[in-house]
């Protein structure tokens, strides 16, 4: 059977109270943006950022089901910040899918007992951070943009482009070492605490101990699904953004709007009572449910990947690619269409900013566009029409 969050009633615990904190404060906060750094030592005392961390190096070694599922209720309260947290995690599975035992050892260990928070530096679209060999390891040089979770963190996962092999090695640093720069220059009208930022290397040494993937390394099959690991973090954070729009249009339905005038001239007293409504309010869940269903389905087919270790084969890692694919296609669609459709049953009294209800269509639109979900579409048409998997790439 797989865990879930309702398996582990503490940590659901703390992940409830986590969001209902965070669910309090989400419309000021998105209105103000900037660096979420009160809300980062609420990750941080809050133990979660250890659920990932195998028992092995003082951590809760959750099934990634588990993690999944903490995600989801978070960013159905923010999901920016759940973006935050999910990218700790993300270069927690970093570390264990490149990583040897000594790197794996070193580094999570130091997460568990200096509650490290990581942020991410492996935006392999931007080849300008240049790799130098060096007798110490490798000379790194340039910008790295689009680096989340990067603003106040303790250590980053990057990579940097080795221009004799033409290829990109993996490594991870102090997100303080001599020479690292991070820049707060995310702007976006969405996601704004996210801590997304621009990192510079000026000279930094990267250690040959602190090389993950050296340049020109064939990755293993395990070692490609760190892209299904950060492909479904997209689709769980664009489930939540739909699954917390969708309550939140209840709940105005249910407390504060009114009914239309042509249905108070039927005799509606109140909105929830008039069937045009609760038809639009059917069509918004009839969105929202099947994309958790995928999502679900997906997580599971992860978490089984991933415990097969190194005798996983490529139709497996083909097949949990599939699932995450149709996963964030339907969250995709589901994030974007209830959180623009939802003024047509809350009323034009819902656009008023004190309820930052705009929040989840901004937040959808920004997240969505982090690679075009038509070419996840052909991915599974490919595979419908051929039986093709889709090639392991960053994002597939």
């Amino acid at each position: 059977m797989t865990a879930t969050l309702a398996s582990h009633p503490a940590i659901a615990e703390q992940v409830a109270q986590l969001a209902a904190a965070w669910r309090s404060t989400a419309v000021a906060r998105d209105r103000a943006g900037g660096h979420a750094a009160a809300e980062r030592a609420m990750i941080r005392e809050s133990g979660l950022l250890d659920l990932s961390v195998p028992v092995a190096q003082g951590g809760r070694g959750v099934a990634w089901t588990v993690f999944y599922d903490a995600l989801r209720t978070l960013a159905q309260a923010d999901s920016a910040l759940a973006h935050v947290f999910a990218f700790h995690h993300l270069q927690v599975a970093t570390l264990l899918l490149y990583g040897d035992a000594a790197q794996q050892a070193r580094w999570l260990r130091r997460t568990v007992e200096e509650r490290l928070f990581w942020g991410n530096a492996l935006n392999p679209n931007d080849r300008r951070t240049a790799a130098t060999r060096t007798a110490a390891g490798y000379r790194l040089d340039g910008p790295k943009s689009f680096c989340s979770g990067s603003v106040g963190a303790d250590a980053l996962t990057l990579t940097a482009w080795h221009e004799p092999t033409q290829s990109l090695l993996i490594g991870v640093l102090p997100a303080q070492a001599p020479g690292v720069t991070v820049e707060e220059d995310w702007d976006a009208f969405g996601q704004r605490q996210t801590d997304s930022g621009t990192v510079r290397f000026d000279a930094v040494l990267l250690p040959e101990a602190d090389v993950l993937v050296p340049p020109g390394a064939v990755p293993t099959v395990r070692g490609t699904l760190r892209a299904q690991f950060a492909q479904l973090i997209l689709a769980t954070l664009y489930l939540g953004i739909a699954e917390g729009a969708f309550d939140e249009a209840r709940r105005f339905v249910r407390e504060v709007a009114r009914p239309a005038p042509a249905a108070q001239a039927g005799g509606v007293a109140r909105a929830g009572d008039d069937p045009y409504v609760q038809q639009r309010v059917a069509e918004l869940h009839l969105l929202v449910r099947p994309a958790a269903l995928l999502v679900a389905e997906a997580a599971g087919r992860l978490d089984a990947a991933f415990q097969r270790g190194e005798a996983l084969t490529a139709g497996q890692r083909g097949e949990v690619a599939i699932a995450v694919a149709e996963a964030k296609v339907l969250a995709h669609r589901a994030a974007v269409e209830v959180g623009s459709k939802l003024f047509e049953v809350t009323g034009a009294r819902s656009t008023s900013q004190r309820f930052g209800l705009d929040r989840f269509w901004r937040n959808a639109r920004v997240h969505t566009l982090h690679d075009p979900v038509d070419y996840k579409l052909r991915d599974l048409g490919r595979y419908l029409l051929d039986g093709r998997h889709p090639d392991p790439t960053p994002y597939s």
